[in-house]
């Protein structure tokens, strides 16, 4: 059985990403490629990474117009990454035809909401309620969508999952207990975001900018 640990190569150095993902290999269960990557690298960079032979999670969240979406999603077609994000918050007809225009074996998830927002910041969007309302909303509402699953913080995967049973739940911004946050407002452990009910979990900066990532990607594996 794969690792459940995607590694975050946020990065637009291809050759940085092939590196890493390559000594890291053995203890990752597939690649995460983000926009910053795929501004610089694009399709065929993907594809190139791809031949690694690793799942690819092509993160790109994209969020249009129902049409645009679907339009983009089937120029997508090609690279068949194994799961594909698009924003939950882009509606019903956004996700359902993002989904008919997906490769039949991808995985098309939405995102609920970033990792990197608390509840002030939704309150300022004129969100009502804390990111575990809104999670739950717009679970609900990928599930009728016929998306395969949402992404959502280690916080709020339990919830997510007892409204959708059988859905693929990806949480990023997965720290190690002794990891550093960043960014990411709303963090948990990777064995906590796993015990939770997360399918895969996302983890970059604690192995990427590690002095080794592979003894890295070792110690968080062995946590769960």
């Amino acid at each position: 059985m794969r690792s459940p640990i995607f590694i975050a190569l946020d990065t637009p150095d291809i050759e940085k990403a092939k590196t890493v993902a390559s000594a890291v290999r053995n203890h990752i269960g597939g690649i995460k490629l983000g926009l910053e990557f795929f501004a610089a690298n694009g399709p065929e960079g993907v594809k190139e990474m791809a031949a690694l032979d690793l799942p690819i999670f092509l993160d790109l969240k994209l969020h249009d117009i129902p049409n645009t979406v679907a339009k983009a999603v089937q120029a997508l077609r090609p690279i068949e990454p194994a799961i594909l994000t698009v924003h939950a918050g882009g509606g019903r007809a956004m996700m359902e035809d993002a989904k008919a225009a997906a490769p039949m074996n991808t995985k098309v998830v939405g995102v609920t909401v970033l990792t990197s927002l608390d509840g002030e910041d939704l309150h300022d969007m004129g969100v009502d309620g804390d990111p575990h309302d809104q999670v739950a909303r717009l679970t609900e509402l990928a599930k009728l969508s016929g998306l395969d699953g949402v992404v959502c913080s280690g916080r709020e995967v339990k919830a997510a999952k007892k409204i959708w049973p059988d859905g693929f739940f990806v949480v990023p911004g997965v720290r190690p207990s002794s990891g550093k946050t960043g960014d990411q407002k709303r963090t948990v452990t990777p064995a906590d975001a796993l015990h939770s009910g997360a399918s895969i979990i996302v983890i970059g900066r604690p192995i990427t900018q590690a002095a080794v990532p592979d003894l890295a990607a070792r110690a968080i594996e062995a946590t769960l």
